[in-house]
């Protein structure tokens, strides 16, 4: 046999292990991430529990919760629980939600919302930044990061393991960059670079609609849903899929662009040229532009028209229930594409008001599929944010650098001082 005809194998016989060793080490990511996940779910957890749930071996169980305790992602409970036969108690773990946060921010058209989450998801502390000065993206981004470090000065030594970023338009997380956001007017803004060579902590970005997906499916009560589908109707629309535990995102993040699809019955111009385009027809400006033509608002804030119905006015609840019917209108064609088994929608009406909610299940006309408002109403920005980077955490938690901050760590302890004076006049 010829050399040029000799088997790969032999030619090349290191790719071997290096393919073995690659092979393990997925298998190790694999198997941590679901013994994190089923603490999250359900600790305080028996180890025996886990490995129950999981399908891992109890020694396989065993390493890993040593692992993870070690990084101090979970700890054994004070109480032991007894075993039914004899033996050695069983000593359950559970998160350690007090000694880490993640940063998350969210970059939305009037404002930009830093927060702190747990590992659990909840908000520990939160800000809205207004975007009086502009929204220009060096501004926008240094003030946020200037948030967060004011936010992390005030949570008493809790330790940050990183930063996730959210925003509206095209969003590529690979490159971390926003690579168009018509409303703010941002193109190709290099935001994970931004803001972490401002904190000195590993940045993730997303876009909203996909980081919300990650947040139900984590922390929310759609979470074991096998197939999910998103959708964000703010000032921007737009849309995100996911099945087992996936989101779809497409060459360079582009999927769930869906602004301009038509709606039936949609009388709005498009800046694109046509009529009735999704996100000209449901955004909230169009929603207050309407409710200020019949004097029921005077501003710009979605959730004035929510309080002018909740006291009763019938021009607000008429023009939120029939936004909520054209949301079901729009999401029954996502449905007939897609057909996911859990339907997920971020809509300030759906989320506060059951005759909403009642408009939008309605208007889907699917008993098949559950269709459920979002599961943070008031604090959905915030688990935006946080939620690119627990979604990290989860996937890789052996990967996740919880040592003491150090070098370029420290700055965002160090700088910012004016934020402090900001936080103490709020």
């Amino acid at each position: 046999m010829s050399p040029s005809a000799a088997p790969l194998s032999l030619l090349d016989p290191p790719t071997v292990p290096a393919a073995r060793r690659a092979a393990d080490g997925a298998r190790r990511r694999t198997s941590a991430s679901a013994v994190l996940r089923s603490v999250l779910e359900h600790g305080p957890v028996a180890r025996s529990t886990i490995a129950r749930l999981t399908g891992l071996s109890p020694a396989s169980v065993t390493d890993h919760c040593a692992r993870l305790d070690a990084l101090g992602l979970i700890r054994e409970t004070a109480a032991p629980r007894r075993s039914k036969g004899a033996g050695r108690p069983h000593v359950p773990v559970d998160l350690d939600a007090d000694r880490f946060v993640v940063g998350g921010v969210h970059v939305a058209v009037p404002h930009t919302s830093v927060a702190l989450l747990d590992l659990r998801g909840r908000v520990v502390a939160e800000r809205r930044l207004g975007h009086d000065a502009g929204t220009g993206p060096d501004r926008v981004l240094a003030n946020a990061a200037d948030g967060l470090g004011a936010l992390l000065r005030a949570a008493e030594g809790r330790v940050p393991l990183g930063v996730g970023v959210a925003a509206g338009g095209w969003v590529d997380r690979d490159s971390g960059t926003v690579v168009e956001h018509a409303l703010l007017g941002w193109r190709d803004v290099a935001v994970r670079d931004t803001i972490g060579e401002r904190t000195g902590l590993p940045v993730q970005v997303d876009g909203h609609a996909r980081a919300l997906v990650n947040g139900e499916r984590l922390f929310g009560r759609a979470r074991g849903s096998r197939s999910m589908l998103h959708l964000f109707v703010g000032n921007v629309v737009d849309a995100a899929f996911a099945t087992h535990d996936e989101v779809h995102h497409g060459p360079r993040s582009q999927a769930g662009a869906i602004a301009h699809l038509p709606l039936a019955g949609g009388t709005e111009p498009c800046e694109c040229g046509r009529i009735g385009c999704l996100q000209a027809e449901l955004s909230e400006r169009t929603l207050c532009r309407r409710a200020r033509e019949h004097h029921v608002i005077r501003t710009a804030n979605p959730v004035h028209v929510v309080r002018a119905a909740a006291a009763g006015d019938p021009v607000a609840i008429r023009l939120l229930v029939e936004r909520a019917g054209m949301i079901g209108r729009a999401t029954r064609l996502l449905l007939d594409v897609l057909n996911p088994e859990t339907v997920v929608v971020t809509e300030v009406g759906v989320m506060y008001r059951q005759d909403c909610l009642d408009a939008l299940r309605e208007a889907v006309g699917r008993h098949d599929v559950l269709v459920v408002p979002s599961s943070f109403p008031d604090s959905v920005l915030a688990v935006a944010g946080g939620s690119v980077a627990l979604d990290v955490l989860y996937r890789d938690p052996l990967a996740v650098p919880t040592g003491p901050a150090t070098g370029p760590r420290n700055r965002i302890n160090s700088e910012t001082p004016n934020v402090d004076r900001e936080c103490a006049r709020t």
